[in-house]
């Protein structure tokens, strides 16, 4: 399944993590295998140092590269245009692809408030290049991650060419409401990391008399609680067996009193 980006392009409603999983044969191993398991999201970023493996088991697999929808991220250090450039194409060649399908800012530089424009003017640098290579077509999409209502707030009056994406970490127990209505007021697709709470959401209880009722798991009712909100999830896992659990979400639904129950966002 998947949904629409405001421009147009389609990303999957669920995607594979990769943060923490080491550069080399054992991110190629849990990449390779995840797409087996269907999984046709596949998120990574400079800071993970994994990008080599990762470009690797895309090579291998037996999918058309249209089928995959890859996302990398700028370096959290650097900010500008032509240092924004050269860390895209460095990321392009580790990756070993000819294009990435979405480029985020990781994070924005520290703003006190809407009005603080200045300490993002590096920001606004490097977004203007990855404008550039969008409209080059480098890029398939552009957005950012960890990005609050007064950095999306000071984008909106300087950028030609909108957010598509913010990442944000998000989940049951971690629900930025402010954040997410201002994406959504904007039409900005919210994808959530760490949406297991780095394994805390397993021991949830609201999540476990859920998982009870629907016959599934405490993990695959986060992620399903994520999908029904229009978030996009991205669990990270390299057991085989909890990569298939967690992509496993699609034949339940959670009703308007579960979602009460867990937490409205």
């Amino acid at each position: 399944m998947h949904r629409t980006l405001k421009n147009g392009v389609t990303i999957p409603t669920i995607g594979f993590g990769t943060w923490l999983i080491p550069e080399g044969d054992e991110v190629y191993e849990a990449v390779s295998e995840a797409l087996k398991r269907g999984y046709r999201l596949i998120d990574t970023a400079e800071l993970y140092a994994n990008e080599k493996g990762i470009g690797r088991a895309i090579a291998d697999a037996s999918l058309p590269r249209e089928d995959i929808f890859l996302t990398t991220k700028l370096p959290l250090g650097v900010k500008g245009y032509d240092a924004t450039r050269r860390e895209f194409f460095a990321s392009l060649d580790r990756l070993n692809l000819s294009y990435i399908d979405l480029y985020l800012i990781h994070a924005p530089a520290p703003v006190r408030d809407a009005s603080d424009e200045a300490s993002l003017q590096e920001d606004l640098e490097s977004w203007r290049a990855m404008e550039d290579l969008y409209e080059e077509g480098y890029v398939r999409a552009i957005g950012v991650s960890n990005f609050d209502p007064d950095h999306l707030e000071i984008f909106k009056r300087h950028v030609r060419t909108d957010v598509m994406v913010n990442q944000i970490q998000l989940h049951p127990g971690h629900i930025p409401r402010a954040t997410i209505e201002a994406c959504r007021k904007d039409n900005i697709a919210i994808e959530a990391y760490s949406p297991l709470a780095k394994g805390g959401a397993l021991d949830d209880q609201r999540l476990r008399r859920l998982a009870e009722r629907h016959s599934k798991t405490p993990a695959q009712i986060a992620l399903r609680w994520c999908i029904e909100h229009g978030f996009i999830p991205l669990p990270k896992s390299a057991t085989p067996s909890r990569m298939s659990e967690n992509i496993d979400v699609f034949d339940f639904s959670l009703s308007g009193e579960d979602i009460a129950y867990i937490g409205a966002a």
